[in-house]
C-alpha cells in the first residue's frame, strides 16, 4: 500500500468518525410524510429514517436510532445526500450505492461520483460489515417505497 492510500484511508476513516460522533440530521421530524424502521440484528443497529418529499423530490431528510460507527456515519451521510434529490435519482443512489458495497472486485463497482459517500467503500472488504454500511439505505428505500415492514440487510 502506498503513502497516497495510507493518508486517503485515514482521511476516510476521519470522516466516519466525524459522522458517527456528530450524526448530521439527527432528530425525529415532526413534519416526515414518509418513514420506515431498520434493524441489523447481527449487529443491533437500529433506526427510523424520516422523509419529507414534495413534488417528486425529497425535501428533507433525517434519522435517528442507534448502531455502530459505520452504521451512524453511513445513515448521517446519506441524509446529506439524498436532500434535495429527486425520488427516482435517489432510488438509481441506493441501488448504486449497495452495489458499490456489494462488488466482489473494485472493477465492477458502479462508475458514478458519488462524493462524500465514497469515504464507505471500504468497508467492502469487510462482508459483516456491509450490512452495516446498507441498512440505512435499505431504510431508506422502505420509506420511499411506503414498505410497512421493517428493513432488514438479509
Amino acid at each position: 500500500m502506498s503513502d497516497r492510500d495510507d493518508m486517503l484511508r485515514e482521511l476516510y476513516q476521519e470522516v466516519i468518525f466525524d459522522h458517527n460522533r456528530n450524526p448530521r440530521n439527527f432528530h425525529p421530524m415532526a413534519a416526515a410524510d414518509h418513514q420506515a424502521d431498520g434493524h441489523n440484528p447481527l449487529c443491533g443497529d437500529q433506526l427510523t429514517v424520516y422523509l419529507r418529499i414534495a413534488d417528486g423530490v425529497v425535501q428533507d431528510a433525517s434519522f435517528v436510532g442507534h448502531g455502530c460507527a459505520i452504521s451512524t456515519a453511513s445513515a448521517s451521510l446519506m441524509t446529506e445526500a439524498v436532500k434535495g434529490r429527486p425520488v427516482e435519482e435517489v432510488e438509481a443512489l441506493f441501488r448504486d450505492f449497495h452495489a458499490l458495497l456489494t462488488a466482489a472486485q473494485e472493477g465492477e463497482a458502479p462508475r458514478r461520483d458519488f462524493g462524500k459517500l465514497e469515504v464507505l467503500a471500504g468497508v467492502r472488504e469487510f462482508p459483516a460489515r456491509v450490512k452495516c454500511a446498507t441498512l440505512a439505505w435499505h431504510t431508506l428505500h422502505n420509506a420511499i417505497t411506503g414498505a410497512h415492514d421493517t428493513a432488514h440487510t438479509e
